[in-house]
């Protein structure tokens, strides 16, 4: 019965216990929505002003427009492009606050913060086309910074915003400024979607949806400069072994569990927590203090620093069952508001720490980088003190931990490539892939979600992809699915690579140093890390001086669940990616909006939504796309 609902094998010792507890989780809760809405699941449903809901009648019998004379079409393209929206000012608000606290560093208002990466510092000055001869760090600092905001600020429609246009290869931006749907300023293109899709206004289903596209690559702007300037402020990830799943728990230390994305907090809370790890001792713990990691923020310091990861999304819950974590600090995205109800019913600490991130029940900290030590050092007390009432009558953690091998961005791929040519690095890749080696590449990104056994999908994928020689990369909680289930080892590439992709990972692993083949699977991070992916791949195309839509390159997230996934899909067909969704969109109540995302994005922009629920046959879906794009290659 626990496949059913997930693959993780946490899961089927903890939900039994959760049962006799009386604690509702993500799972039961989904039993009790049965059946869900089935015009929501169409995407026909409509609730943008008091004169509705509206919904549309999907069988033609009823009403076929709302009380406003709204259709489907214009109803499932308003839907879907605010949920873009919503994605962009997630992702973009988490690359602001990092952006904001470079600026405060380089002005040495931040004593907690520090650039740790000068190199990337200047690689990014660069990369934004910033003169850095005879500045010292913080004037380029500055110069980043002030850069990166004007993203944020500009109004010159014509102008692209800084990031976008210093990422992507030429044709992919002509292609782009040719459809006008390049961002100029990250704030006002998620403005214009609420403003446009209120109550009187844009009702074209095209044009909404090439306003969504617009509001999508915001999204990917702010992923760009979110990720760039976490790596000069926090430090390059590099590969590092470390462990994923619930078994990372430790029943002898105070364990705390940083939650959520934004790493300016759990930077700090790391730092600290060894500065008063004696404090844990002294209270009891002789293990000291444990940090895990859940979700992103997890998957943040799980590949700067080797903090091991207990759960991706759908087992945030089942961390607080153990009964052994003694504080969750949460930031922003992705926390479910009932772990503040399980950590009441345990003695565990749910601390949220963001002013505009509150949840009923839960200790607030407020974080502030200006204080951020202050704030560290509280919360780090705070989960000894709930230590000291810990029951260890109720301590269950379960024995499954796996051995994960991370860290894999941009530098350290092509550090690894450079052991075998150091002076073209990507050289051998592209080698590899012309020669068949490598058939092609695969990214998986997206969420878990209840509609999907957990986990279940990545793994079934991920295992036929890998005996067709395809290269997988992975970040967020998919990356979470792969590191639990033992892919991101090097024991799985000898178990499930095809000969000739593993021939490959064998020689660039032992090359680098690393004794032995490349993990199965790379883990490039947090869900904001998907534009590290994309980095690879504009370097290959332009050393090949084709676009990103002519490459061997595919991208799947089987369990979507987010708005931040659908912005993050959008943004990969816009860039030309084939994106397959292994979860139903909820756009099916429009032929036209469902023909738009399916069919002639492909003629618009290369890259198209390829939907399969069965992941067997999603798999074998992208091997067909891939054997296509290399045929248009002459490969």
């Amino acid at each position: 019965m626990t496949m059913k609902l997930s693959t993780d094998p946490s899961a089927a010792t903890l939900l039994p216990i959760a049962k006799k507890e009386g604690i509702s989780t993500v799972w039961d809760r989904h039993r009790a929505m049965q059946p869900q809405c089935g015009f929501g699941q169409l995407g026909v449903c409509c609730r943008i002003c008091w004169k509705g809901p509206c919904r549309i009648d999907p069988f033609g019998d009823g009403p076929q427009r709302g009380i406003c004379g709204a259709d489907a079409d214009t109803i499932v393209a308003r839907n879907v492009i605010r949920m873009i929206a919503a994605g962009a000012a997630g992702h973009s608000e988490h690359g602001r606050h990092v952006a904001l606290a470079l600026q405060g560093v380089a002005e040495g208002r931040l004593p907690a913060y520090q650039i740790r990466d000068e190199v990337k510092l200047r690689a990014v000055a660069a990369k934004l086309d910033i003169c850095t001869e005879g500045q010292d760090i913080p004037a380029i600092a500055a110069a980043v910074a002030k850069a990166t905001l004007e993203d944020f600020q500009n109004q010159d429609h014509d102008a692209p915003c800084n990031w976008i246009e210093a990422t992507l290869t030429k044709k992919r931006l002509e292609r782009l400024q040719a459809l006008h749907v390049l961002p100029h300023n990250i704030d006002a293109v998620i403005t214009q979607i609420m403003g446009r899709t209120l109550v009187g206004c844009d009702a074209d289903p095209v044009n909404l949806i090439l306003g969504g596209i617009k509001g999508a690559l915001a999204d990917f702007d702010g992923m760009c400069l979110a990720i760039e300037l976490s790596d000069a402020l926090f430090g390059t990830p590099s590969p590092v072994i470390t462990a994923a799943n619930l078994g990372v728990i430790k029943p002898d230390a105070v364990n705390i569990a940083v939650h959520g994305h934004n790493p300016l907090l759990s930077e700090v809370v790391c730092e600290v927590a060894g500065q008063m790890d004696e404090e844990a001792r002294k209270a009891g713990a002789k293990d000291g203090i444990n940090i895990v990691g859940i979700c992103c923020t997890g998957n943040e310091v799980m590949v700067r620093h080797g903090i091991p990861l207990a759960a991706n999304y759908l087992s945030q819950e089942l961390a607080l069952v153990t009964g052994a974590v003694d504080a969750m600090v949460v930031d922003v995205q992705c926390i479910m508001p009932s772990v503040s109800e399980i950590g009441a019913c345990f003695h565990t600490a749910v601390i949220t720490t963001m002013a505009e991130n509150k949840i009923p029940g839960a200790t607030h900290v407020d974080f502030k980088e200006e204080t951020a030590l202050e704030n560290a050092r509280r919360i780090v007390a705070t989960a000894i003190e709930a230590y000291k009432r810990r029951d260890p009558r109720r301590v269950n953690i379960p024995d499954f931990k796996q051995t994960a091998i991370v860290g894999f961005g941009v530098e350290s791929v092509v550090g690894a490539l450079a052991t075998l040519n150091a002076e073209d690095p990507l050289q051998p890749l592209i080698e590899n892939i012309a020669n068949g080696n490598i058939r092609g590449i695969a990214l998986f990104a997206g969420c878990n979600s209840t509609q999907v056994a957990q986990d279940s999908s990545f793994v079934t994928m991920a295992k036929k992809l890998a005996a067709n020689n395809v290269l997988m990369l992975a970040t967020g909680c998919g990356a979470g699915s792969f590191a639990k289930h033992g892919l991101m080892t090097q024991e799985a590439t000898l178990e499930y690579a095809g000969d000739s992709l593993k021939a490959v990972m064998t020689a660039i692993g032992t090359s680098a140093g690393l004794n032995g083949p490349l993990p199965l699977v790379l883990h490039m991070g947090s869900c904001v890390d998907n534009s590290r992916a994309v980095q690879v791949a504009v370097a290959v195309a332009d050393k090949l001086g084709v676009d990103l839509d002519q490459l061997p390159l595919v991208a799947s997230a089987p369990e979507a669940m987010s708005e931040k996934a659908v912005a993050i899909g959008t943004w990969s067909v816009a860039l030309g990616i084939p994106t397959h969704l292994g979860t139903m969109p909820q756009v099916t109540g429009s032929a036209k909006v469902t023909e738009l995302l399916t069919q002639t994005a492909k003629d618009l922009l290369g890259g198209y939504f390829l939907v399969e629920l069965d992941p067997n046959l999603a798999a074998d879906k992208l091997l067909e796309v891939i054997e296509e794009r290399r045929k248009g290659l002459g490969i």
